[in-house]
Parts: C-alpha cells; sequence; structure tokens
C-alpha cells in the first residue's frame, strides 16, 4: 500500500496516487477506491489493475483538507491503507477509515 502526493504550484491542488499491493487484494478482481472525495459511492472510483496485480488510481485533491477513505475489493471487503497519515473512527463501524492530509 502508498500514497504519493504531487502538489501543483499553479493551484491549490495537490495529485494524490493511491496504490494497493498485490498481496493486500487478496485475489480481488476489482477494487473501488471510496470515500469523502466522492460521497461514498462505492462504484465511482474504480482502480487500474496493473500488470504486478497491484492496483491504483490518481486524484486531483484541494489542499488543506483530510479526506477519509477505504478500499473496496470485489463490491464487499472493506480495506484500509496502513500507510494512511492516520485513522479517523468511520462512524459507522466499529472500524476507522484510513485518511489522507493534503
Amino acid at each position: 500500500m502508498a500514497i504519493k502526493k504531487k502538489f501543483l504550484k499553479s493551484k491549490p491542488v495537490c495529485k494524490v496516487t493511491f496504490k494497493l499491493e498485490k498481496k493486500a487484494v487478496n485475489g480481488a478482481k476489482k477494487v473501488a477506491l471510496v470515500g469523502d472525495f466522492n460521497d461514498w459511492k462505492e462504484n465511482d472510483i474504480k482502480m487500474k489493475k496493473l500488470k504486478d496485480g497491484s492496483f491504483t488510481t490518481t486524484l486531483d485533491l484541494a489542499t488543506g483538507k483530510d479526506y477519509n477513505f477505504r478500499y473496496l475489493l470485489d463490491g464487499k471487503i472493506w480495506e484500509n491503507d496502513w500507510a494512511a497519515d492516520k485513522y479517523a473512527p468511520s462512524g459507522v463501524s466499529g472500524e476507522d477509515n484510513s485518511v489522507v492530509s493534503v
């Protein structure tokens, strides 16, 4: 799992690349990125599968904010990103959400 950030000089936006490694995917065929940035819509941001079996996507996020998020594997298994900046209670279940700060 990895999160890479690239802050743009021309505007208050950060290009954030989310990557879920093959071993974390645990054989899933589809992975979606779900979070505050898309109103937690489960099928809105489908991640691209790479040749090595990992999944990735890049989003433009407004700076100066924290975004809660999780990965959704095959539409049924929720996974956190253990490389997240921090964690926050989900408010829905006893589990935490991953948080990326930009």
